[in-house]
């Protein structure tokens, strides 16, 4: 799915969402020059895989947290963790560098990537911006809404503490 696609996919679930559109974007610095209507609901995304390439992973958190992939690991039983590859991205989920969101999941027919999505996002006023697939756009919606649309598409979705 395209960004237009996504906006009609959310718009025919009966998804309330808003848009913020913006110059591309590649990391989360470059987006200190946007201005947002909720800045602290960005969403950060790493896209994953075990040392195997067997199993690929999409984690979600706050754009201010990091990541350390060992003790990810460590919580979660996983193979040692890397980033996965360009290639595999676009594989996967049909998405470019800069692109990774939850919402790729939604062209992953094979499900074969797990999101691990932060609980912080289900909090008070539960809000979370994410790409519609292109890093032109930000779409904010609610976290329940968003794990609602990817499990009801196939996703394995498991919310947790990072």
């Amino acid at each position: 799915m395209n960004k237009q696609e996504v906006y009609d996919y959310l718009t025919e679930n009966n998804i309330e969402f808003e848009v913020t559109e913006h110059k591309a974007v590649y990391n989360m610095a470059e987006l200190e020059d946007v201005q947002f209507p909720y800045p602290e609901f960005i969403a950060k995304n790493l896209f994953i895989r075990d040392d195997k390439k067997r199993n690929y992973y999409l984690i979600t958190v706050k754009g201010d947290k990091r990541v350390d992939l060992m003790s990810f690991r460590q919580s979660y039983g996983t193979r040692p963790l890397t980033l996965a590859s360009e290639d595999d991205l676009f594989a996967m989920l049909g998405l470019k560098a800069g692109s990774v969101t939850p919402l790729g999941l939604l062209n992953d027919n094979e499900h074969s990537v797990k999101l691990f999505i932060d609980s912080d996002f289900f909090t008070e006023p539960y809000i979370i911006g994410v790409h519609p697939n292109e890093n032109t756009a930000t779409v904010w919606l609610s976290p329940v809404d968003l794990v609602k649309i990817l499990t009801e598409h196939g996703a394995v979705v498991e919310k947790v503490k990072i």
